[in-house]
Protein backbone atom coordinates (compact mmCIF):
# COMPACT_ATOMS: atom_id res chain seq x y z
CA UNK A 1 0.00 0.00 0.00
CA UNK A 2 0.81 3.77 -0.50
CA UNK A 3 3.37 4.96 2.30
CA UNK A 4 4.06 1.52 3.45
CA UNK A 5 7.00 -0.41 1.85
CA UNK A 6 7.06 -3.25 3.60
CA UNK A 7 3.79 -3.83 3.93
CA UNK A 8 2.19 -6.12 1.43
CA UNK A 9 -2.01 -5.19 1.48
CA UNK A 10 -4.59 -7.69 -0.65
CA UNK A 11 -7.75 -6.97 -0.46
CA UNK A 12 -10.65 -10.01 -1.80
CA UNK A 13 -13.03 -11.12 -4.61
CA UNK A 14 -16.70 -11.08 -3.90
CA UNK A 15 -17.76 -14.78 -3.47
CA UNK A 16 -20.08 -15.88 -6.06
CA UNK A 17 -23.80 -15.37 -5.37
CA UNK A 18 -26.10 -18.89 -6.00
CA UNK A 19 -27.23 -17.88 -9.38
CA UNK A 20 -24.00 -15.54 -10.77
CA UNK A 21 -24.78 -13.44 -14.01
CA UNK A 22 -23.72 -10.43 -15.48
CA UNK A 23 -24.13 -8.22 -12.36
CA UNK A 24 -21.95 -10.13 -11.01
CA UNK A 25 -18.94 -10.20 -13.27
CA UNK A 26 -19.48 -6.10 -12.80
CA UNK A 27 -19.02 -6.34 -9.10
CA UNK A 28 -15.59 -8.23 -9.80
CA UNK A 29 -14.41 -5.62 -11.95
CA UNK A 30 -15.58 -3.02 -10.09
CA UNK A 31 -14.05 -4.04 -6.74
CA UNK A 32 -10.77 -5.02 -8.51
CA UNK A 33 -10.38 -1.45 -9.99
CA UNK A 34 -11.06 -0.49 -6.58
CA UNK A 35 -8.36 -2.63 -4.83
CA UNK A 36 -5.49 -1.47 -7.58
CA UNK A 37 -6.30 2.20 -7.42
CA UNK A 38 -6.12 2.16 -3.57
CA UNK A 39 -2.57 0.41 -4.24
CA UNK A 40 -3.34 -3.11 -3.17
CA UNK A 41 -0.06 -5.68 -4.46
CA UNK A 42 -3.55 -8.27 -5.10
CA UNK A 43 -7.23 -9.48 -4.76
CA UNK A 44 -7.90 -13.23 -3.16
CA UNK A 45 -9.86 -15.32 -5.23
CA UNK A 46 -11.82 -17.97 -3.07
CA UNK A 47 -12.18 -21.09 -4.48
CA UNK A 48 -14.63 -24.30 -2.91
CA UNK A 49 -17.53 -26.35 -4.26
CA UNK A 50 -20.10 -23.27 -4.32
CA UNK A 51 -17.66 -20.76 -6.47
CA UNK A 52 -17.14 -20.29 -9.89
CA UNK A 53 -14.04 -21.35 -11.28
CA UNK A 54 -11.17 -19.21 -9.69
CA UNK A 55 -8.76 -19.07 -12.84
CA UNK A 56 -11.65 -17.72 -14.70
CA UNK A 57 -12.38 -15.04 -12.41
CA UNK A 58 -8.37 -14.34 -12.51
CA UNK A 59 -8.42 -14.11 -15.56
CA UNK A 60 -11.12 -11.20 -15.37
CA UNK A 61 -9.36 -9.65 -13.31
CA UNK A 62 -5.71 -9.68 -15.18
CA UNK A 63 -8.19 -8.60 -18.20
CA UNK A 64 -9.68 -5.21 -16.37
CA UNK A 65 -6.96 -4.01 -14.22
CA UNK A 66 -3.35 -2.97 -15.34
CA UNK A 67 -1.41 -4.40 -12.26
CA UNK A 68 -3.06 -5.95 -9.56
CA UNK A 69 -2.17 -9.69 -8.83
CA UNK A 70 -4.99 -12.45 -8.45
CA UNK A 71 -4.19 -14.37 -5.07
CA UNK A 72 -5.74 -17.55 -6.25
CA UNK A 73 -6.97 -20.23 -4.23
CA UNK A 74 -5.78 -23.72 -5.40
CA UNK A 75 -7.22 -26.82 -3.99
CA UNK A 76 -5.15 -29.88 -4.65
CA UNK A 77 -8.71 -32.21 -5.65
CA UNK A 78 -9.78 -29.84 -8.08
CA UNK A 79 -6.70 -29.93 -10.71
CA UNK A 80 -3.45 -31.82 -11.36
CA UNK A 81 -0.67 -29.66 -10.09
CA UNK A 82 0.76 -29.28 -14.15
CA UNK A 83 -2.57 -27.45 -14.88
CA UNK A 84 -1.89 -24.82 -12.02
CA UNK A 85 1.38 -24.35 -13.55
CA UNK A 86 0.22 -24.34 -16.95
CA UNK A 87 -2.40 -21.55 -15.92
CA UNK A 88 0.17 -19.78 -13.92
CA UNK A 89 2.64 -19.41 -16.95
CA UNK A 90 -0.25 -18.65 -19.47
CA UNK A 91 -1.17 -15.54 -17.30
CA UNK A 92 2.74 -14.49 -17.36
CA UNK A 93 2.99 -15.09 -21.40
CA UNK A 94 0.02 -13.37 -22.53
CA UNK A 95 -0.51 -10.62 -19.40
CA UNK A 96 2.62 -10.01 -18.22
CA UNK A 97 1.14 -10.26 -14.86
CA UNK A 98 2.63 -12.61 -11.85
CA UNK A 99 -0.51 -14.55 -9.63
CA UNK A 100 -0.01 -15.08 -6.06
CA UNK A 101 -1.21 -18.89 -5.04
CA UNK A 102 -3.42 -19.36 -1.91
CA UNK A 103 -2.52 -23.13 -0.88
CA UNK A 104 -5.74 -24.35 1.15
CA UNK A 105 -6.24 -28.27 2.00
CA UNK A 106 -10.02 -27.54 2.28
CA UNK A 107 -11.90 -27.50 5.56
CA UNK A 108 -15.44 -27.87 4.77
CA UNK A 109 -15.62 -32.48 5.20
CA UNK A 110 -18.89 -32.72 3.29
CA UNK A 111 -17.06 -30.60 0.44
CA UNK A 112 -14.21 -33.44 0.07
CA UNK A 113 -16.65 -35.97 0.59
CA UNK A 114 -18.89 -35.08 -2.58
CA UNK A 115 -15.71 -35.48 -4.58
CA UNK A 116 -14.62 -38.72 -2.62
CA UNK A 117 -11.73 -37.35 -1.09
CA UNK A 118 -11.47 -38.59 2.85
CA UNK A 119 -8.21 -37.47 3.70
CA UNK A 120 -7.44 -36.42 7.05
CA UNK A 121 -6.94 -33.16 8.04
CA UNK A 122 -2.90 -33.31 8.33
CA UNK A 123 -2.34 -35.35 5.21
CA UNK A 124 -3.85 -33.28 3.53
CA UNK A 125 -1.15 -30.73 3.86
CA UNK A 126 1.25 -33.25 3.50
CA UNK A 127 -0.60 -33.52 0.02
CA UNK A 128 -0.87 -30.34 -0.50
CA UNK A 129 3.14 -29.68 0.17
CA UNK A 130 3.57 -32.53 -2.26
CA UNK A 131 1.43 -30.93 -4.66
CA UNK A 132 2.62 -27.02 -4.66
CA UNK A 133 6.59 -28.55 -4.77
CA UNK A 134 5.55 -30.22 -7.80
CA UNK A 135 3.93 -27.11 -9.62
CA UNK A 136 7.11 -24.77 -7.97
CA UNK A 137 9.87 -27.53 -9.85
CA UNK A 138 7.72 -27.05 -13.00
CA UNK A 139 7.42 -22.99 -13.10
CA UNK A 140 11.06 -22.52 -12.34
CA UNK A 141 12.08 -24.66 -15.42
CA UNK A 142 14.91 -25.81 -14.29
CA UNK A 143 14.78 -29.17 -16.27
CA UNK A 144 12.44 -32.14 -16.97
CA UNK A 145 10.34 -32.79 -13.59
CA UNK A 146 10.54 -36.58 -12.02
CA UNK A 147 8.48 -37.07 -8.70
CA UNK A 148 7.33 -40.25 -7.40
CA UNK A 149 5.72 -39.55 -4.06
CA UNK A 150 2.88 -40.37 -1.62
CA UNK A 151 0.39 -38.64 -3.41
CA UNK A 152 1.80 -37.97 -6.92
CA UNK A 153 3.59 -38.99 -9.94
CA UNK A 154 5.32 -37.32 -13.08
CA UNK A 155 7.80 -38.18 -15.36
CA UNK A 156 10.52 -36.16 -17.18
CA UNK A 157 7.50 -33.14 -16.86
CA UNK A 158 8.31 -29.71 -18.87
CA UNK A 159 6.10 -27.25 -18.72
CA UNK A 160 6.42 -25.31 -22.09
CA UNK A 161 5.97 -22.03 -22.21
CA UNK A 162 8.31 -21.39 -19.62
CA UNK A 163 7.33 -18.54 -16.60
CA UNK A 164 9.82 -15.61 -16.34
CA UNK A 165 11.57 -15.85 -13.38
CA UNK A 166 10.46 -12.36 -11.81
CA UNK A 167 6.71 -13.44 -12.48
CA UNK A 168 6.98 -16.85 -10.32
CA UNK A 169 4.02 -16.64 -7.68
CA UNK A 170 3.92 -16.04 -4.31
CA UNK A 171 2.94 -18.66 -2.07
CA UNK A 172 0.64 -18.59 0.64
CA UNK A 173 -0.11 -21.49 3.42
CA UNK A 174 -2.46 -21.23 5.88
CA UNK A 175 -0.52 -21.15 9.25
CA UNK A 176 -2.84 -21.49 11.76
CA UNK A 177 -1.91 -25.29 12.70
CA UNK A 178 0.93 -27.17 12.97
CA UNK A 179 0.22 -28.95 9.67
CA UNK A 180 0.31 -26.01 7.93
CA UNK A 181 2.86 -23.97 9.81
CA UNK A 182 5.29 -26.92 8.58
CA UNK A 183 4.36 -27.17 4.78
CA UNK A 184 4.55 -23.32 4.83
CA UNK A 185 7.82 -23.78 6.11
CA UNK A 186 9.08 -26.52 4.02
CA UNK A 187 8.15 -24.75 0.93
CA UNK A 188 9.40 -21.20 2.78
CA UNK A 189 5.42 -19.70 1.62
CA UNK A 190 4.11 -17.15 3.40
CA UNK A 191 2.02 -18.48 6.35
CA UNK A 192 -0.86 -16.75 6.74
CA UNK A 193 -3.27 -16.91 9.89
CA UNK A 194 -6.34 -15.58 10.83
CA UNK A 195 -5.59 -13.80 14.20
CA UNK A 196 -6.07 -13.38 17.47
CA UNK A 197 -6.34 -9.81 19.32
CA UNK A 198 -3.33 -8.43 19.26
CA UNK A 199 -3.08 -8.66 23.04
CA UNK A 200 -3.20 -12.63 22.87
CA UNK A 201 0.62 -12.52 21.17
CA UNK A 202 4.03 -12.81 22.78
CA UNK A 203 7.05 -12.66 21.18
CA UNK A 204 7.58 -12.69 17.20
CA UNK A 205 5.75 -14.62 14.20
CA UNK A 206 7.97 -17.29 13.04
CA UNK A 207 11.18 -16.01 12.98
CA UNK A 208 12.01 -18.29 10.00
CA UNK A 209 8.79 -17.52 7.78
CA UNK A 210 7.55 -14.56 6.22
CA UNK A 211 4.19 -14.11 8.06
CA UNK A 212 0.46 -12.42 7.23
CA UNK A 213 -2.91 -12.43 8.55
CA UNK A 214 -6.31 -12.40 7.02
CA UNK A 215 -8.22 -9.53 8.75
CA UNK A 216 -11.83 -7.32 8.06
CA UNK A 217 -11.42 -3.81 8.51
CA UNK A 218 -13.95 -0.90 9.43
CA UNK A 219 -12.35 1.85 10.27
CA UNK A 220 -13.35 6.19 10.35
CA UNK A 221 -12.12 9.39 11.68
CA UNK A 222 -14.27 8.68 14.65
CA UNK A 223 -14.49 5.91 16.49
CA UNK A 224 -18.36 6.35 16.92
CA UNK A 225 -18.87 6.69 12.83
CA UNK A 226 -16.76 3.37 12.33
CA UNK A 227 -19.04 1.18 14.88
CA UNK A 228 -22.01 2.50 12.97
CA UNK A 229 -20.67 1.44 9.98
CA UNK A 230 -19.86 -2.06 11.18
CA UNK A 231 -23.07 -3.03 12.83
CA UNK A 232 -25.49 -1.19 9.73
CA UNK A 233 -23.48 -3.80 7.39
CA UNK A 234 -23.36 -6.87 9.83
CA UNK A 235 -26.33 -6.77 11.88
CA UNK A 236 -26.97 -9.72 14.51
CA UNK A 237 -28.92 -12.83 12.08
CA UNK A 238 -30.03 -15.52 14.01
CA UNK A 239 -30.13 -17.56 10.57
CA UNK A 240 -27.20 -16.85 10.38
CA UNK A 241 -25.19 -17.87 13.88
CA UNK A 242 -27.37 -20.96 13.60
CA UNK A 243 -25.69 -21.90 9.94
CA UNK A 244 -22.03 -21.29 11.63
CA UNK A 245 -23.21 -23.89 13.83
CA UNK A 246 -23.98 -26.07 11.50
CA UNK A 247 -20.52 -25.40 9.82
CA UNK A 248 -19.07 -26.04 12.52
CA UNK A 249 -20.20 -29.10 12.76
CA UNK A 250 -18.69 -30.26 9.04
CA UNK A 251 -15.68 -28.75 9.72
CA UNK A 252 -12.13 -29.90 10.52
CA UNK A 253 -10.24 -26.59 10.03
CA UNK A 254 -8.02 -25.40 12.53
CA UNK A 255 -8.33 -21.68 12.08
CA UNK A 256 -12.48 -22.41 11.98
CA UNK A 257 -12.51 -23.69 15.43
CA UNK A 258 -9.73 -21.42 16.64
CA UNK A 259 -11.53 -18.63 15.87
CA UNK A 260 -15.14 -20.35 16.89
CA UNK A 261 -13.56 -20.30 21.09
CA UNK A 262 -12.94 -17.15 21.40
CA UNK A 263 -15.50 -15.64 23.52
CA UNK A 264 -17.50 -13.18 22.37
CA UNK A 265 -15.71 -9.74 22.86
CA UNK A 266 -17.84 -7.36 25.51
CA UNK A 267 -17.93 -4.04 24.82
CA UNK A 268 -16.99 -2.03 21.47
CA UNK A 269 -13.54 -3.02 21.37
CA UNK A 270 -11.52 -2.94 17.99
CA UNK A 271 -11.47 -6.68 17.62
CA UNK A 272 -14.84 -8.13 16.64
CA UNK A 273 -16.12 -11.18 15.90
CA UNK A 274 -19.82 -11.08 15.55
CA UNK A 275 -19.24 -10.82 11.43
CA UNK A 276 -18.19 -14.76 11.84
CA UNK A 277 -20.35 -15.58 14.27
CA UNK A 278 -22.89 -14.61 12.15
CA UNK A 279 -21.77 -16.63 9.54
CA UNK A 280 -21.50 -13.25 7.26
CA UNK A 281 -17.48 -13.79 6.34
CA UNK A 282 -14.70 -16.09 7.15
CA UNK A 283 -12.46 -13.39 9.21
CA UNK A 284 -12.18 -11.36 12.19
CA UNK A 285 -12.79 -7.86 12.24
CA UNK A 286 -11.23 -4.69 13.82
CA UNK A 287 -13.32 -1.70 13.93
CA UNK A 288 -12.80 2.26 15.42
CA UNK A 289 -11.02 5.41 14.56
CA UNK A 290 -7.98 5.34 12.14
CA UNK A 291 -5.70 5.76 15.54
CA UNK A 292 -7.50 2.95 17.38
CA UNK A 293 -7.43 0.51 14.54
CA UNK A 294 -3.83 1.53 13.54
CA UNK A 295 -2.92 0.63 16.95
CA UNK A 296 -4.03 -2.73 16.91
CA UNK A 297 -2.61 -3.12 13.44
CA UNK A 298 0.90 -1.89 14.90
CA UNK A 299 1.00 -4.11 17.16
CA UNK A 300 0.21 -7.40 14.42
CA UNK A 301 3.13 -5.37 12.31
CA UNK A 302 5.45 -5.23 15.54
CA UNK A 303 5.23 -8.95 16.06
CA UNK A 304 6.11 -9.82 12.86
CA UNK A 305 3.53 -9.50 10.47
CA UNK A 306 3.79 -8.32 7.09
CA UNK A 307 1.22 -9.34 4.82
CA UNK A 308 -2.71 -8.41 5.55
CA UNK A 309 -5.56 -9.46 3.19
CA UNK A 310 -8.41 -7.93 4.04
CA UNK A 311 -12.08 -8.58 3.71
CA UNK A 312 -14.75 -7.64 0.88
CA UNK A 313 -14.84 -4.14 0.48
CA UNK A 314 -18.59 -3.09 0.44
CA UNK A 315 -17.60 0.11 -0.97
CA UNK A 316 -14.69 1.74 -3.22
CA UNK A 317 -14.31 4.36 -0.07
CA UNK A 318 -13.89 1.39 2.44
CA UNK A 319 -10.63 0.81 0.84
CA UNK A 320 -9.72 4.55 1.66
CA UNK A 321 -10.47 3.94 5.23
CA UNK A 322 -8.26 0.59 5.46
CA UNK A 323 -5.49 2.85 3.64
CA UNK A 324 -5.79 5.83 6.08
CA UNK A 325 -6.02 2.82 8.99
CA UNK A 326 -2.88 1.47 7.88
CA UNK A 327 -1.16 4.80 7.21
CA UNK A 328 -1.66 6.05 10.69
CA UNK A 329 -0.42 1.90 12.08
CA UNK A 330 2.86 2.64 10.15
CA UNK A 331 3.62 6.16 11.56
CA UNK A 332 2.82 4.32 15.13
CA UNK A 333 5.38 1.73 14.24
CA UNK A 334 7.84 4.17 12.73
CA UNK A 335 7.57 6.66 16.13
CA UNK A 336 8.12 3.20 18.27
CA UNK A 337 11.41 2.08 16.71
CA UNK A 338 12.47 6.25 16.50
CA UNK A 339 15.53 6.33 19.18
Amino acid sequence: MNGATDIELFSTCPPAPALADGGYLKQVIEVARWSERAGCRGILVYSDNSQLDPWLIAHLIVEHTASLCPLVAVQPVYMHPYTVAKAIASIASLHGRRVYLNMVAGGFKNDLAALGDDTAHDRRYARLTEYTAIILQLLRGDGPVSHAGEFYKVENLRLSPACPAELLPGVFMSGSSEAGMAAARELGATAIEYPKPVLDYTGQADGGLESGIRIGIISREQSEAAWEAAHTRFPEDRKGQITHQLAMRVSDSVWHKQLSGLAAQKGETPYWLVPFENYKTMCPYLVGSYREVGEELAGYIAHGYRTFITDVPEVAEELDHIGQAFHNAIEQVNVAASP
